[in-house]
């Protein structure tokens, strides 16, 4: 099963490594014709083709509008960098919403790692010891507040997005409460040599978001993890009758948005070089509109890494003409509610072609 692939399948068959049952819709899923099933699988593919051509045609604006300079190495590489820690936070948000859920809690869960790892305690005991407790920090404090959003949402039964905003409240809160809401300074040395370095001309943390999309990318499209995620997103039901342990999968999908949210902090940490409360500030919004861009069903039982990838350097390649051309942020904003609003038409109208089909 491909990545962009429903967890939709034909009677009397089940989706590789789930062993789904088939369900009534899937029955009738089964009275179309073979040579018909091509016009569904395109769906994905289709959506990750505009989301290419919007891509192309927003660089030749941008070309048009800024010069040669637009396309420049020193401006795709600030682009890339802009991108890069967002782009990591979305791909754990791609996950949670395949699998039906919401999380709004990742931009302040990434505020509360920063302000964790850039602690006087943690700093000194990274420079008596190494410089990688600061990045153990980040990681254990974004997992373990994913696994509170994913115990609370599969075994306390609460909605994802009550959950998750209330886990958006209390982690800004503690973030603030630790910092005694000060800006906390980096001057562990060998950490910001690290993550400040270059690989190839291109920067460490650009490396980190590759990194984690080709591993997001395996994980969905390539595993029986991934192809169960799109199974609870697509009817958690069935993937309970089928044997899946919906509960569990569902707390350790949230716990992969924490772990990125902590990855997202180490970034955001070698980025600014300091740790904040207001770090990630509505990030958790610009997630998951990239995600929804990107061709993830909001509804679930679909998702693509490839497309969030896509969603992302599409806002990162707009935020970027409106600042070379000194346009307004409102205009900006109001641009990406645009593409927002068209991107979730147009998923409509796959998902009924699917449903059709």
């Amino acid at each position: 099963m491909s990545e962009n692939q429903s967890a939709t399948v034909p009677a009397g068959s089940s989706p590789e490594g789930t062993g789904l049952p088939p369900t009534n819709r899937d029955v009738g899923a089964s009275a179309v014709p073979s040579r018909r099933a091509p016009k569904f699988q395109l769906g994905g593919l289709g959506h990750s083709l505009g989301l290419i051509i919007a891509l192309v045609l927003l660089v030749v604006i941008g070309i048009v509008t800024s010069g040669p300079r637009f396309v420049g190495l020193s401006n795709i590489m600030v682009i890339l960098e802009q991108t890069a820690v967002l782009g990591v936070i979305s791909i754990g948000v791609t996950f949670v919403i395949t699998a039906g859920g919401i999380d709004l809690s990742v931009g302040s869960v990434m505020g509360l790692a920063t302000v964790w790892a850039s602690t006087l305690a943690t700093q000194t005991m990274a420079e008596n010891t190494h410089w990688i407790v600061m990045v153990f920090t980040a990681l254990a404090v974004g997992t373990a507040a994913g696994l509170v959003n994913g115990i609370i949402v599969a075994y306390g039964k609460v909605v994802p997005f009550i959950a998750t905003l209330a886990m958006l409240v209390a982690a800004r809160g503690l973030a603030e409460i630790i910092s005694n809401r000060r800006t906390q300074i980096v001057d562990v040395d060998g950490y910001l040599e690290f993550f400040r370095a270059d690989i190839l001309g291109v920067p460490v943390i650009v490396w980190i978001f590759v990194l984690v999309a080709v591993g997001g990318w395996v994980l969905l499209a390539r595993t029986t993890f991934g192809r169960r995620t799109i199974a609870v997103g697509g009817n958690p039901e069935a993937a309970r009758l089928a044997g899946i342990k919906v509960q569990r999968h569902t707390m350790w999908v949230f716990a992969i948005a924490g772990l990125t949210a902590g990855i997202g902090a180490v970034m955001m940490l070698a980025r600014t070089t300091a740790g904040s409360s207001t770090n990630g500030y509505l990030y958790e919004l610009d997630a998951i509109a990239a995600v929804v861009v990107g061709g993830t069903l909001l509804i679930g039982g679909r998702g693509t890494i490839v497309g969030t990838v896509l969603g992302v350097l599409l806002f990162a390649v707009l935020r970027n003409i409106f600042i070379q051309n000194n346009l307004s942020t409102s205009a900006q904003a109001l641009a990406m509610g645009a593409i927002i609003v068209l991107a979730v038409l147009l998923q409509q109208r796959f998902a009924t072609r699917a449903r059709s089909s």
